[in-house]
């Protein structure tokens, strides 16, 4: 029998397929791949980008020539623009502001050919860095609420260049999703006197069940109630809330995480579509008439990734209720990714 579960951090239910379950090979299918023609973040081709804004340039080469290991471009075609204003407005039940915000291109390598999974430890610590950097940088400006770091790989998620990259989006108001979120755990902290998160944690490596790689500083396990069939998270074992707090240390630390959990999910599923997404505090900027707001968050937010692999399709039951019919359940995907080799070589 199926079973609904439901998750006390994004306050969603699932629906869990018990019997039959699918397993990896139900989800393998041949794979669009976008077009490698005249690609404009390639090494050589820096004229072809807006000025970058930041790059890791070991060779200590001039901006926008190559030499880069990482680079950070604004977006050619920005869903929102650094100029201007929120200038926020309401008439009757309706509300509108400016387009205000931030969008940039994180390219993650000067490589055509490599994904995320492909790169070494010192070169994904290098992405992390180049994450951190843009979000200490873009938190200053107090017009941005939230900061979303993302990945879209392949096209079915979303990728319109095939040459590996990440997205950052700061908009001036808070998603109701990353709303959600927060004040669940605000909310538990406050009746608790404890992190969500960390409670999550501990449960989870207790159980075990769901673990899919655990070095005893970050964990990466399949969430209770996976919205998605082999979803993950990676998450530290010890509480912070704030990636742009992160050391270099740290980061090779995720970076090691991340690498085997993207790796093992390329074996199983042979390299399928995912999404990415850095759960990170939000810029702790006062809220006027919201005194309290920022009170706990360093200790009631605990960052982590999100990473889901684009296997099934939101159509209408999903849309109608909020909910997502997980077809594998999360302790049999974990039990798949876990056996699964995370090294680098193949």
């Amino acid at each position: 029998m199926s079973e609904l579960r439901f998750d006390p951090l994004k306050t969603t239910w699932s629906v869990i397929a018990a019997d039959p379950s699918r397993g990896p090979g139900d989800y393998i299918r041949e794979r669009t791949t976008a077009s490698l023609a005249a690609c404009p973040l390639c090494s050589g081709n820096e004229e072809k980008t807006p000025p970058e804004l930041f790059a890791l340039r070991p060779s200590r080469s001039a901006p926008d020539t190559p030499g880069w290991q990482v680079r950070v471009i604004p977006h050619r075609y920005p869903a929102l623009r650094i100029e201007g204003s929120v200038d926020r407005r309401q008439w009757g039940l309706y509300e509108s502001m400016a387009g205000v915000g931030a969008h940039e291109v994180i390219v993650e390598t000067p490589e055509h050919g490599p994904s995320m999974a492909d790169l070494s430890l010192p070169e994904l610590a290098g992405v992390l860095q180049a994450y951190r950097a843009r979000l200490l940088d873009l938190r200053r400006d107090r017009r941005f609420r939230t900061i979303l770091v993302f990945k879209n790989h392949g096209p079915e998620a979303g990728a319109t260049i095939a040459h590996s990259h990440s997205q950052l989006i700061a908009v001036p108001i808070t998603p109701p999703a990353i709303l959600t979120e927060l004040g669940a755990c605000r909310s538990y902290f406050a009746e608790k006197g404890r992190c969500l998160k960390c409670d999550l944690l501990e449960q989870e490596r207790r159980e075990g069940g769901r673990i899919i790689r655990d070095d005893g500083a970050f964990v990466v396990y399949a969430p209770y109630a996976s919205s998605f069939p082999f979803e993950f998270q990676i998450a530290p074992v010890h509480h912070g809330h704030d990636f742009g707090a992160l050391s270099d240390s740290d980061l090779e630390g995720l970076a090691a995480a991340l690498g085997d959990g993207l790796r093992r999910m390329r074996r199983v599923l042979h390299d399928p579509p995912y999404n990415f997404v850095l759960h990170t505090a939000p810029p702790e900027t006062p809220r006027p008439g919201h005194p309290e707001y920022w009170q706990t968050l360093s200790r009631d937010f605990h960052w982590h990734i999100e990473v889901v692999p684009r296997l099934t399709r939101i159509a209408g039951f999903e849309w109608g209720t909020g909910f997502h019919i997980n077809p594998t359940p999360p302790e049999a995907a974990a039990g798949f990714l876990r056996a699964a080799d995370g090294s680098a070589s193949l």
